[in-house]
């Protein structure tokens, strides 16, 4: 079984319009302590997708109303279930079918009449892909927010250089300034004694 970091036990959407397919598929994945939700077309699929935000999405492609290639597309474009995966099954076994599911979204494709074994390990492969990537981005996320923050605290302490260095400079340029009105009023001072004399 694949490990999921949350407490939740992993649910795959199974979307076909024959009620054989569906009873077998459920039995299957629950036989892997899997939840199994169902939807029998289209609508119903991405209703229950935007509520119940399922692991992976079984989806057969010929269905009465929008097909699966229509409900996969749908799914794609709403942020909230464009990362969810979706496999295809279908008896399409046309080459450019399957092509044209692949780039709408789909990551896999499966044909009918398909193998239980078959199914379950293609989808062990997805969840476990889709977790290593859910995974990897969070930790992408993780060390932008610790790289952020190192880079505002290197551009805080390059400031606080700056201002010492300025302050350094400054002192710097004010000893230089009273050395040089030192020097003359040193000197007068050192001879006002001498006028003194000279005057008296």
């Amino acid at each position: 079984m694949i490990a999921v970091p949350l407490s939740k036990p992993i649910r795959i959407l199974l979307v076909d319009d024959n009620p054989n397919n569906l009873k077998l598929l459920s039995e299957a994945i629950q036989g892997c302590g899997w939840k199994a939700l169902m939807a029998t077309d289209g609508e119903s699929a991405i209703e229950q997708t935007a509520y119940a935000h399922p692991d992976l999405i079984l989806l057969d492609v010929m269905m009465a109303g929008i097909d699966g290639f229509e409900t996969c597309r749908r799914l794609k474009t709403d942020p909230m279930t464009q990362n969810i995966p979706v496999i295809f099954m279908t008896a399409l076994s046309d080459s450019t079918d399957k092509v044209a599911g692949l780039e709408i979204g789909a990551v896999d494709y499966i044909t009918k009449p398909f193998q239980q074994e078959e199914v379950i390990a293609r989808l062990k492969l997805h969840l476990k892909i889709s977790h290593l990537t859910r995974t990897l981005e969070e930790r992408v996320q993780e060390r932008t927010a610790e790289l952020t923050q190192s880079l505002h605290e290197l551009q805080q302490t390059q400031l606080q250089m700056i201002q010492s260095e300025k302050m350094s400079t400054l002192g710097l340029m004010v000893a230089g300034i009273g050395h040089e009105i030192n020097n003359p009023v040193g000197f007068v001072s050192g001879n006002l004694s001498y006028i003194e004399e000279y005057v008296n």
